[in-house]
């Protein structure tokens, strides 16, 4: 791809954006990742008004690894940082909830749901400072990660403008190199961060290197394909606004 035109473009687009909804810049949720990384990086060019929100919730990686390498990124395209720890919030809200949930712990659903209070605390962060500084959320999902369906729907799927949803995972790693991203983001292993030992790659069942492959539409072996296939027709829900009946 030819980088400095992507970068121009997407730069370009977030400016007409900020200039026609009135506001005053961005704010995105810093995990110290590949997406987010980049987000903030194509944010700042296009506005010194950025903010980046650090927000554990429970995982010790959230305060360990995760949060070096947040800091380490806004250090190097000289982003606002700011950190809300969330961790009694959610666990407040499980308490709440606990009574009321069908299923226990250790049943899938349940865990899946528990799980995905934190991307919503995350998200409901970000809307109420934004709306303080009157600042746009920017998304940090990838075109592989929308594909199959593999965010928390109103959750990091929530947000006013993502500049980075077309992009393969493989995009977005040679726009961080052209870019200038710290090496330790670009190299290791994509995590959503919200349990211990979690990595992507290995809960989705599929490298991101074939996701990539299916979402260009480049020959995968049949395996593979029906995999991914399956993961994205059964996201297909996640992908567009909510249903609404029309007399």
């Amino acid at each position: 791809m030819n980088c400095e035109q992507e970068v121009k473009n997407r730069v370009n687009w977030l400016k007409e954006i900020l200039k026609n909804s009135g506001c005053k810049g961005f704010i995105y949720g810093n995990s110290g990742g590949k997406d987010c990384t980049l987000v903030g990086a194509l944010c700042k060019l296009a506005t010194d008004n950025v903010l980046g929100v650090i927000m554990p919730c429970e995982s010790s990686r959230n305060y360990g690894q995760d949060k070096e390498d947040a800091l380490n990124a806004s250090k190097t395209f000289n982003i606002e940082q700011i950190e809300v720890d969330l961790t009694e919030a959610k666990k407040t809200m499980v308490k709440t909830l606990a009574p009321s949930l069908e299923g226990k712990s250790g049943d899938w659903a349940y865990n899946q749901a528990l799980i995905n209070i934190n991307p919503r605390l995350r998200m409901t962060t970000l809307y109420a400072l934004a709306q303080t500084r009157g600042y746009l959320v920017a998304g940090t999902g990838n075109a592989d990660e929308f594909e199959v369906g593999y965010f928390t729907k109103w959750g990091d799927g929530a947000y006013d403008v993502n500049p980075i949803a077309d992009l393969t995972v493989a995009e977005v790693y040679e726009l961080l190199r052209y870019l200038g991203a710290p090496e330790i983001i670009i190299t290791k292993a994509p995590s959503a961060g919200l349990f211990e030992g979690q990595t992507d790659e290995q809960e989705l069942g599929v490298s991101y290197a074939d996701i990539d492959k299916y979402v260009k539409g480049e020959k995968l072996n049949e395996d593979t394909f029906n995999k991914i296939d399956r993961m994205s027709k059964k996201a297909n829900h996640k992908k567009g606004l909510p249903f609404r009946y029309q007399r």
